[in-house]
């Protein structure tokens, strides 16, 4: 412990990673006290008061291909995706309007869909009783408007947050399904208290510099500022100051505004799938990282993309499975 100490005094404040002086986990700071309720209500309030167009993430844009079509549910509804020959987003419903086979398991071929029990052809312009709904690429995301289930005005485009450049950036996307519905995920994320007691592992040193105000106020500011140290490695970590912000009622941004990587962001989508034949609701957590760095060095990092996204699915996998303990027990807690 004293070696690290004086490593740590002695440290170049100006390199991006930075040592840590481990303590014991009984006895960091409690939170408990500045993680008020009222705060984390009237964040999701006001998060679930914004527009949304009815759009609803459902997957990452590298996962649907030309080459088969993606089966999902959103919103209760199933529904199927694919990609025509020139890399065009498609969706609509999920079943043949023949006799309700799944298109989740038909052939694309010549941009639509031909369905594998009787070959009926479905697809923009083919099938009679069929018809695709809007669907939008964002270069890291897959979104279907659902004008049906959503009781919105529908926007032409889905809210995305600002995100690096495509060309310097680097990208990755996590999945996972919690019983609970998306306000649950969402209420998670807007506790960033629970940072360095739920997730040792990869957070220390965090703390809330400041946080939206416990009332509906439309004109205050409201994000959550963090400063925390992500964990790399043992015991060397990358220190910056964050802030996390809801651009529409299903998201919630991490965006780095000091420290390495500054304009990275982490967006946590909430969308719900429906219930399931237990009568309890189903969410996924589609979790897009986008990466970028000033620093040189990073440009090795983007040429090893392929090889890193693995690494980074399943560090967020990771949280996310503690996260959605956290989600599940504030759905069990308000439906008991």
């Amino acid at each position: 412990m004293k070696t690290w100490g004086a490593l740590d005094r002695h440290w170049p404040q100006r390199w991006p990673l930075q040592p840590v002086v481990e303590s014991d986990w009984a006895e960091q700071e409690p939170t408990y006290r500045e993680a008020e309720p009222a705060i984390i209500d009237a964040a999701l309030k006001r998060a679930e008061a914004r527009p949304s167009g009815n759009w609803y993430v459902f997957a990452a844009s590298r996962d649907v291909t030309s080459a088969r079509p993606r089966g999902f549910r959103a919103a209760g509804t199933e529904l199927v995706a694919w990609r025509d020959s020139r890399g065009g987003l498609h969706v609509g419903p999920g079943s043949c309007p023949h006799l309700g086979a799944p298109l989740s398991e038909a052939a694309v071929d010549c941009d639509a869909l031909v369905c594998r029990w009787h070959g009926m052809r479905v697809g923009p312009g083919a099938g009679r009783g069929w018809k695709p709904v809007p669907c939008h690429d964002d270069g890291v995301l897959a979104w279907v408007r659902l004008d049906r289930i959503g009781s919105e005005e529908p926007l032409d485009e889905p809210v995305v947050p600002e995100r690096p450049p495509a060309t310097t950036g680097i990208s990755a996307v996590a999945s996972m399904v919690g019983v609970c519905e998306p306000s649950d995920i969402i209420a998670n994320r807007l506790d960033p208290w629970h940072g360095s007691w739920f997730h040792p592992y990869s957070f220390t040193r965090l703390k809330v510099l400041s946080a939206p105000p416990a009332v509906l106020d439309d004109q205050a500011e409201d994000r959550f500022l963090v400063e925390v140290t992500f964990r790399v490695a043992g015991r060397i970590g990358v220190p910056v100051r964050a802030e996390f912000v809801c651009p529409e009622p299903r998201t919630v941004v991490m965006r780095i505004v000091e420290g390495e990587g500054t304009g990275s962001v982490v967006e946590t989508h909430a969308t719900p799938l429906g219930r399931a034949a237990d009568g309890r609701f189903r969410s996924a957590v589609i979790e897009a990282v986008v990466a970028d760095s000033s620093r040189p060095g990073f440009a090795l990092a983007r040429r090893a993309a392929t090889a890193l996204r693995p690494l980074i699915r399943r560090t967020a996998a990771r949280l996310w499975r503690d996260d959605l303990a956290y989600a599940e027990r504030r759905y069990a807690l308000r439906n008991r």
